[in-house]
């Protein structure tokens, strides 16, 4: 059974935490790289932004498809030599990208590149809980997702620097000594990572794996057209996205009705529990609010202001140092105010940090916009930390890859949803005025942060922090006690 605690963070797992945000940071930035690449790729590809698109559209679905393997591969082979197999995977694929000669060859190694990041950014916070020993804080939980905070506010920054002054390909070949320094970082301090036990290795859930892969890519694709199709009566829309809602249906219902012997690809039983399902559902919401304004900053500052691509960069960094900032205080704020309360503080103050923004016009002083942005910085860096923290509380160490999977594809969907309400939204205001259309599409975005108090309400009241020091790791091996109520403690 997980605990809670705010104790340092003893000296072997800060050295793995290291080997996993220096091997995951690369995957999660380049998803954020490319997105401002898509009209250079255009023209030196000779494509059309219709095909174009497909380079971040196929990344996001494959990293879908993937997330659902990376417990079962964890059980089969070991965490430690799956995730080093998914770096070698992304560095190969990034070096392919790197390589393209058009359209559709960057667009099959963006596939392979998706793929493995899908398997990586699970397997970072799996790897996290289990190197502690399975004893999940804040302070763990804000490194662990360090990347996955920064990585869509320095991406655009890095990203830019490098269009401005190198060739697109640099994009990709970057990525090459940062992987390799964390492929070394991973050989030299994760711990072994131990198969499950010979029965158990070979059962992979097929059934749960065809009906969940498409679902999460439908459902995801239907999102991500919702803005370029005029609406969700759109076919291109409406068919993805309604066969993935019946074939995720399909899977709750089979991965629900397995006999406890059985495991599911992602058990969703585990949701039942209440610190896992309600941290699901206020990640669900923080991945919309983080995801929508990520969206809507930059192109104010390109779109609205004429800033180029590396100014609109430059002029993000407030934000990533508020989130950076936001790092070292939030375990000490969870010790004392509690989760619940944190989470909810977080919500609110990014809410009423992003007002401003939907007040601001073409020629609002960046002096003021800076300054909001370094608070706003500090509320998203926030949010995600306590839910994640609580998801793990009453999970046994067999539940543990399966929560993590549950609140990564949460995320998942609700960074889509989140984007996909405030496109929706700019793209049918659009049509009045460039100012109104932006500062409306702010006032959604707000709203969606505004909303996710609600979720944050329902996570469960604070335990007293126990200041035990971690233990060792917990071994990638199921004990007959891990299997009681398919990883849920039953103590």
């Amino acid at each position: 059974m997980t605990e809670t605690t705010e104790a340092k963070l003893p000296p072997q797992v800060k050295k793995a935490l290291i080997a996993l945000v220096v091997g995951g940071i690369a995957a999660i930035l380049d998803s954020t790289m490319v997105t401002l690449a898509i009209h250079t790729l255009v023209v030196k590809l000779h494509s059309t932004a219709g095909t174009i698109q497909w380079v971040t559209t196929g990344f996001l679905l494959a990293m879908a498809v993937a997330i659902p393997v990376t417990g079962w591969a964890e059980r089969r082979w070991g965490g430690k030599r799956v995730w080093m197999t998914a770096l070698v995977l992304f560095v190969l694929a990034s070096v392919l990208c790197a390589t393209a000669w058009n359209d559709a060859s960057l667009i099959g190694f963006r596939v392979l590149q998706g793929f493995a990041a899908g398997l990586i950014f699970p397997l970072m916070q799996t790897l996290a809980v289990r190197a502690a020993g399975g004893r999940v804080s804040s302070r763990l939980m804000a490194a662990v997702s360090l990347p996955i905070a920064l990585g869509p506010i320095l991406g655009p920054v890095i990203g830019g620097v490098i269009l401005n002054w190198l060739s697109w390909r640099w994009l990709f070949l970057v990525n090459v000594p940062v992987v390799a320094a964390g492929l070394l970082l991973a050989w030299r301090f994760l711990p072994a990572g131990r198969p499950g036990s010979p029965a158990g290795r070979g059962r992979l859930d097929w059934i749960g794996l065809v009906l969940l892969a498409p679902a999460l890519a439908g459902i995801l694709l239907g999102l991500s057209q919702l803005s370029e199709n005029g609406g969700i009566g759109h076919a291109g829309v409406l068919v993805p996205l309604a066969a993935g809602l019946v074939l995720l249906a399909a899977f709750v219902a089979w991965a629900s009705r397995l006999p406890g012997e059985r495991e599911p690809i992602v058990d969703v039983r585990l949701l039942r529990v209440r610190s896992l399902g309600s941290a699901s559902a206020a990640l669900f919401t923080a991945g919309a609010a983080m995801y929508a304004g990520m969206f809507l900053l930059p192109l104010y500052y390109q779109q609205l202001r004429g800033d180029s691509v590396l100014d609109a960069g430059l002029l993000m960094i407030p934000q990533g140092v508020g989130a950076l900032v936001s790092r070292f205080v939030i375990g000490d704020l969870v010790g004392r105010f509690g989760a619940r309360a944190v989470t909810i503080a977080a919500f609110l103050l990014t809410a009423v940090a992003t007002v401003p923004f939907a007040l601001a016009g073409p020629d609002t002083s960046l002096w003021w916009l800076g300054a909001v942005l370094l608070v706003r910085g500090l509320g998203i860096g926030a949010v995600l930390i306590p839910p994640m923290s609580i998801a793990y509380r009453d999970i046994q160490p067999a539940g543990i890859p399966h929560a993590t999977m549950n609140t990564r594809i949460v995320q998942q969907v609700g960074a889509s949803f989140g984007t996909a309400i405030v496109a929706v939204a700019l793209q049918s205001l659009l049509g009045h005025s460039a100012t109104g259309a932006f500062q409306g599409a702010f006032w959604w975005a707000i709203g969606i942060t505004a909303a996710a108090v609600v979720p944050a309400i329902a996570l469960p009241a604070d335990r007293p922090a126990s200041h035990e020091p971690a233990g060792t790791p917990v071994p990638d091996q199921e004990t007959p006690n891990d299997r009681t109520a398919g990883g849920v403690s039953t103590v």
